[in-house]
């Protein structure tokens, strides 16, 4: 026996129960491109404004010494304060050779940053080209521009340095630009791997193929819409690769292979010190702190780049 039961539904009235706002959309307002939600991003974020701020602090150390000490690092250097204690006018103490460390120290800068700097500028032009050419148009430069980059990745940065400064050229010419030169060819690989998967990634948009249909030539189409829009993963790469330049450069001239002796950079200075390490640990330390602050720098500031510029963070 079926019983058929009627099933009323009950319907608050619409003034009873009004919406409540969730979402508040600005209809007048555009969209944030990336660049400016990036930089609406970073100017909140804490650790960019520090990092960014020791950034410039060290940038202004490289380019006006000057400002930060009246002492020339390779003057007045008197065997009468050899391992000498910190004093007036000497915050840091003296070196073996009874030089000032403080003066030392501030125009070391200026190399090891140069390096860095230059090094990164040589990876950004020789890498991004070769992976733009590589994944914009793939095929046979495709495969020769990765088969050759195969070969510097089988060799570790620091061990292929070592090798190539052994050969006549560089070891007859030693100089910031010969260090900037070996980095440069042995560090391209990297940046033009990332580069070609933010190409193909990016070659494929509805943009890209609309531009294409307007009559926008290939060159013209990976120059002006591709490369732009694959920026984001290039620049956060460069700034840490910069501290790691720096690193590297510092780590040659410790071994007695990297800028001659006559050049003052932190590297240098950290082999000098280490007939005084057990003397006077201090001579050590100084230029090793300030290697380590400006590398972590560096470190900060691409790890700020990388969450603001990361697409998935980014809020609709």
């Amino acid at each position: 026996m079926k019983s058929n039961q009627d099933t009323t539904h009950f319907v608050a009235p619409i003034e009873e129960t009004p919406l409540l706002v969730t979402d508040a959309v600005k209809t007048d307002q555009a969209p944030l491109s990336l660049w400016a939600d990036a930089w609406r991003k970073l100017r909140r974020r804490p650790l960019f404004i520090v990092s960014a701020v020791m950034i410039l602090v060290i940038l202004v150390v490289a380019f006006f010494p000057g400002l930060f000490t009246q002492t020339a690092p390779n003057e007045n250097c008197q065997l009468a304060n050899s391992d000498g204690a910190p004093s007036a006018g000497h915050p840091f103490g003296f070196t073996f050779q009874g030089c000032d460390v403080y003066a030392r120290v501030i125009y070391g800068t200026q190399a090891s940053v140069m390096v860095g700097v230059f090094a990164v500028i040589g990876v950004l032009i020789i890498g991004v080209t070769l992976g733009a050419l590589a994944g914009f148009y793939g095929g046979w430069i495709d495969a020769v521009i990765a088969r050759l980059g195969d070969i510097f990745f089988a060799l570790p940065l620091v061990l292929g340095a070592l090798v190539v400064v052994q050969l006549p050229y560089f070891r007859e010419n030693k100089s910031v630009w010969t260090v900037i030169t070996i980095i440069v060819l042995l560090a391209w690989p990297q940046m033009a791997r990332l580069t070609r998967g933010a190409v193909i990634e990016v070659r494929n948009a509805d943009f890209i193929t609309a531009a294409r249909s307007l009559g926008v030539s290939r060159i013209q189409s990976l120059i002006k819409h591709v490369l732009p829009n694959a920026l984001a993963p290039i620049i956060v790469l460069a700034t840490m690769e910069l501290g790691v330049f720096i690193v590297l450069e510092a780590t040659l001239s410790f071994l007695g292979i990297g800028l001659p002796g006559s050049i003052m950079s932190w590297g240098n200075d950290i082999n000098a010190a280490q007939s005084s390490i057990r003397t006077n640990p201090a001579v050590l330390l100084y230029p090793a702190a300030a290697l380590s602050i400006t590398v972590l720098s560096f470190i900060m500031l691409g790890d700020a780049l990388r969450d603001a510029l990361d697409p998935k963070s980014r809020q609709r």
